[in-house]
């Protein structure tokens, strides 16, 4: 039975501007007198790994700063605005969902992400997506290295008994993009709104909305 990945909770729903709102105010929280404007985050979402960019940001102006700490206080301030603010899902999202399952297709979640993001984005969502319908959630709780290494694409592969060349994983950044394609996955980009302008390459596809038959022929 074919399978298809969803990379990241960004490409189920568009939060990149949501988790920017959150590193700026968890910034403020810590005391530090950062302030990532959209163009200064576009740039920096071409590596993947929230608390991996607070350690490169720190670095690079030459600051020292607990990025556990600050990381950690933005999942909080992220993980409240998707209880407290409408959420929807991305184009083509549902409809893909409803026919993979129609037509007997495995779905899987695959992030590195935490856990509770996950839970989250997935409660916020609760009236158009039924989570139940994941056949597999992957967070970064399942896995050694976040990508762009390819553990939680080896780790579903496993888990879900699939071959690489049967699956199509679906991913909305370079990074993930890279751990996709190192996984030997087939692999359609569909950029999110901070994402879109980033070079996608060595995506097999680029969309701007999900359709179903155009993923199938990657099954």
């Amino acid at each position: 039975m074919p399978a298809i990945f969803f990379g990241s909770i960004g490409t189920i729903a568009d939060t990149s501007e949501r988790q920017r709102y959150a590193f700026n105010q968890a910034f403020a929280r810590h005391h530090l007198n950062w302030n990532w404007s959209r163009e200064e985050y576009v740039a920096l979402l071409e590596k993947s790994g929230g608390r991996s960019r607070i350690e490169a940001y720190a670095q690079s102006i030459g600051q020292s700063v607990d990025a556990e700490a600050i990381h950690s206080s933005k999942s909080e301030l992220f993980q409240q605005s998707l209880r407290e603010d409408p959420l929807e899902p991305r184009s083509g999202v549902v409809e893909v969902m409803q026919k993979a399952k129609q037509n007997g297709l495995k779905l899987a979640l695959v992030t590195t992400t935490s856990e509770q993001n996950v839970l989250s984005m997935l409660e916020a969502l609760r009236q158009e997506i039924n989570a139940s319908a994941f056949d597999l959630v992957v967070s970064a709780s399942h896995i050694e290295n976040p990508k762009p290494a390819n553990d939680a694409y080896a780790f579903a592969l496993k888990e879900l008994d699939q071959r690489p060349d049967r699956c199509v994983a679906i991913e909305d950044n370079l990074g993930g993009v890279e751990a996709a394609k190192s996984a030997a996955l087939a692999c359609v980009a569909f950029p999110n709104e901070n994402t879109a302008h980033h070079t996608f390459e060595t995506a097999d596809l680029c969309v701007s909305h999900l359709d179903f038959e155009q993923l199938q022929r990657f099954l």
